[in-house]
């Protein structure tokens, strides 16, 4: 009999939420949560402090970021295009090696790299000492190179140290694109340089906006390197505002119109692969050949593809490697930097498995119901990536504390214990910092790993009694083990690097390597940081073999991302970290 005939009421229908998706909420909230309470917090009422930033702060460190951004997306893209040109379309001795080399400056974090030519380029480094010595001059009085310090010095090192964001991108895309195309071309008379400006370059052109993008969002991000150069960036500004005036308002103000910066580049990235299907129609051709060269032209080549190496790896890499060994030979390895091996060990590790927890569930919740819910949860969950540390940093300290105080509060009032600063005393906030920023990396790694398994697989193991987690983990987990691993790692090394978010949430008396480095630099003891910089630019090179190793293949792989399959540039920034 009917509930009707019963006369009693229908239950309503029920959306059931499972565990997974449970999951992909909680993540989605831990990624929301900072950027919603920058708002909050930038909204606050200030009196004249506003002002004050409005009128000294906010206008010089919004140029400088604005010709900081220019001028190293100029770089990063000339560089980082001509370099993947030259491999895809030329055949040469040395090509191979140069290949993957050309990788090798994502192993050196941008605060390494100015911190290393400082050095360097000083009036009393080795490279203006040797031009003075070929030059007959026998001071610094009277020949120096221009200051390293400055604007143009900032330009250069950031293009040459984040180039590869292009490289990888726009290769990617070079490696597929149709060889009919070309053929045609050079059929009617078209020189191979004419067949870059006309054909080539316009097909990777939506994928050379993405590493762009990813480039200039790794510039908002940094602070250690534009102190070290002495600009005043609007990331350098939230530090100070933050940490020097103890405006807590003020520097969430000025992360506030970071943020708008950073939706700015994800519009305009947007815009620039608004014909991503005219791009990507390529893949399904058949690719050009490279073109051999020999003689002056294959040295010519060779030379323009080594220097991109040299500079943004070799010279900073050589340099550390000569310091580290003066150190160690002058006092061995030092107490502090054992601590701060084992604490950015620990806390990256932590941080993986969190990472990785959150990133699997997010991504599982999708395949098992895929929809606009799990895709909006995944989306939200990627958007701490875009987001610089230093804004981070500020958007979780804010509720971090408030929930210290309340606890402790609480907990005296009524038991009379005192908890203190419990989550950011403990590096609990430290940790959730590295989750919401990292979370990208996680998440749209496993995400690849899964896709690649066939729905065939979970229809047949639920047909034979598998629950979800039971198809989980006897299918998905095994079958997606290498994504997982791989994206562990990325996770793992980024962690160890990141420095804003770092500076700002450790606990008391708490040094990482990153940390550590930019300490004794701010100091002026270059050689007692080499050796932390050394070790941090080891550890980097683990991704970029995980990179080399791919191969080919894998660059075949990457331009359905890069031609914008993915809204989100973070999804890309996965297969590349």
């Amino acid at each position: 009999m009917s509930q009707i005939a019963l006369g009693r009421p229908a239950r309503r229908p029920y959306i059931a939420i499972n565990p997974w998706t449970a999951l992909a909420l909680a993540a989605a909230a831990l990624a929301l949560l900072p950027i919603a309470t920058i708002a909050l917090t930038a909204f606050a009422d200030t009196g004249a402090l506003w002002g004050h930033v409005l009128v000294h702060v906010l206008p010089q460190s919004a140029w400088n970021t604005a010709v900081l951004l220019v001028g190293t997306g100029i770089i990063a893209t000339c560089v980082g295009t001509g370099a993947a040109w030259i491999v895809s379309a030329y055949d040469f001795k040395g090509r191979g090696v140069i290949e993957w080399a050309l990788l090798l400056p994502l192993a050196v974090p941008t605060y390494i790299m100015a911190y290393a030519y400082l050095d360097i380029l000083s009036p009393l480094g080795p490279v203006q000492g040797a031009i003075r010595y070929i030059l007959g001059y026998s001071s610094p009085r009277e020949f120096r190179l221009p200051d390293i310090r400055s604007m143009w010095g900032a330009i250069l090192v950031f293009g040459f140290v984040l180039y590869p964001y292009v490289y990888l991108t726009a290769r990617a895309m070079f490696l597929t694109q149709a060889a009919n195309l070309v053929e045609v071309s050079r059929t009617l008379g078209v020189s191979r340089n004419a067949v870059f400006w006309r054909v080539a370059l316009p097909l990777a052109r939506p994928a050379i906006a993405v590493g762009v993008s990813l480039v200039l969002m790794e510039v908002l991000n940094d602070v250690g390197a534009a102190q070290f150069l002495g600009i005043r960036t609007m990331t350098a500004s939230v530090y100070t505002t933050w940490i020097v005036r103890t405006d807590l308002a003020g520097a969430a103000q000025i992360a506030l119109a970071m943020l708008v910066i950073v939706i700015a580049l994800l519009v305009m990235e947007r815009w620039a692969r608004r014909n991503q299907r005219f791009a990507s129609n390529a893949q399904r051709a058949r690719a050009m050949t490279p073109e051999k060269l020999t003689g002056l032209k294959a040295l010519i080549a060779l030379g323009l593809g080594l220097t991109p190496i040299l500079i943004g790896f070799a010279g900073p890499a050589l340099y550390l490697i000569v310091a580290a060994v003066r150190r160690l030979e002058f006092a061995g390895l030092s107490a502090p930097l054992v601590r701060a091996a084992i604490n950015t060990v620990s806390v990256s590790a932590i941080a993986m498995l969190v990472v990785l927890v959150l990133g699997f569930a997010t991504a599982y919740a999708g395949r098992l119901r895929p929809g606009r819910l799990s895709a909006a949860l995944a989306r939200i969950a990627t958007l701490g990536y875009a987001v610089p540390g230093t804004v981070l940093a500020i958007g979780i300290l804010v509720p971090v504390a408030a929930f210290d105080r309340t606890l402790d509060g609480f907990l005296r009032s009524n038991f009379g214990w005192s908890t203190g600063l419990l989550l950011l005393g403990s590096g609990v906030a430290l940790v959730y910092a590295y989750t919401a920023r990292f979370l990208a990396i996680s998440t749209g790694g496993i995400e690849a790993g899964l896709s690649r398994i066939p729905p065939s697989f979970d229809h047949a193991s639920r047909t034979l009694g598998q629950s979800a987690t039971g198809t989980m983990l006897h299918i998905h987990l095994p079958l997606s083990r290498t994504a997982i691993v791989a994206a562990g790692l990325l996770v793992f090394v980024d962690c160890m690097k990141e420095l804003p978010a770092t500076l700002l949430l450790r606990p008391l008396n708490f040094e990482t390597l990153a940390t550590l480095l930019y300490g004794e630099a701010a100091r002026g003891t270059y050689e007692d940081a080499a050796l932390a910089a050394l070790i941090l630019v080891l550890i980097g090179i683990l991704p970029v073999i995980l990179l080399a190793r791919t191969g080919r293949a894998a660059g075949v792989a990457r331009p359905t991302h890069a031609a914008g399959d993915h809204s989100h540039p973070t999804t890309l920034s996965t297969d590349q970290a």
